[in-house]
């Protein structure tokens, strides 16, 4: 949509801030966080450049924001491999091999915010508080389980998913499959199986 056509479409078409957060999703993702900037950003969702700080203060902010979207769609992945097998083994061998494409397909912003959550404490902070979500949602399932014990799972299985999504595992010469199981195993610990 041209930016003409934007100004007619009004309040049925989609807003500045979402138009922009997914172009600032686009481009972290094709660029990371370092080879992107915000004029780059505005002028992909089709604005002027100066439209973006009338949304956003800088790009740390949209990068968090574009964080918390992720998350979203990911949880929903998530839910919807749980709900599409019957058993444990099963579910935990789907939510594997969609998180495992979840992060591949995001392998660029991810390997950003890897990196910014060492080196921002904005990012640190939003991350910290996406994986407290993520134990929480588990925590009727884990309840005999440590705290640490839990962190060491999710971070077991975030780092497992980061390892096939920079092809890591392809250099050591594991297959998709058996990674994809052991990612599951760790799941499971994870889930309190």
């Amino acid at each position: 949509m041209k930016p003409s056509d934007r100004k007619r479409a009004g309040a049925a078409g989609p807003d500045t801030r979402s138009l922009l957060l997914a172009a600032a999703a686009a481009e972290f993702n094709s660029r990371g966080f370092n080879g992107t900037d915000t004029n780059r950003i505005a002028r992909a969702a089709g604005f002027a450049p100066q439209t973006f700080y009338r949304h956003y203060a800088d790009k740390t902010e949209i990068f968090i924001r574009v964080y918390e979207r992720w998350q979203e769609d990911e949880r929903k992945t998530i839910a919807t491999a749980l709900r599409a097998e019957p058993t444990s083994a099963g579910q935990a061998l789907a939510v594997a091999a969609a998180l495992i494409a979840g992060h591949s397909e995001w392998a660029r912003f991810r390997r950003s915010l890897r990196l910014l959550a060492v080196e921002d404490d904005r990012v640190r902070a939003a991350r910290a508080a996406s994986r407290r979500a993520q134990l929480e949602a588990l925590s009727d399932r884990q309840a005999s389980s440590p705290w640490a014990a839990r962190v060491a799972a999710l971070l077991t299985v975030e780092r497992l998913c980061d390892a096939a999504a920079d092809t890591e595992t392809d250099d050591l010469g594991i297959d998709g499959p058996a990674w994809t199981a052991l990612v599951a195993e760790a799941i499971g610990r994870l889930r309190g199986d």
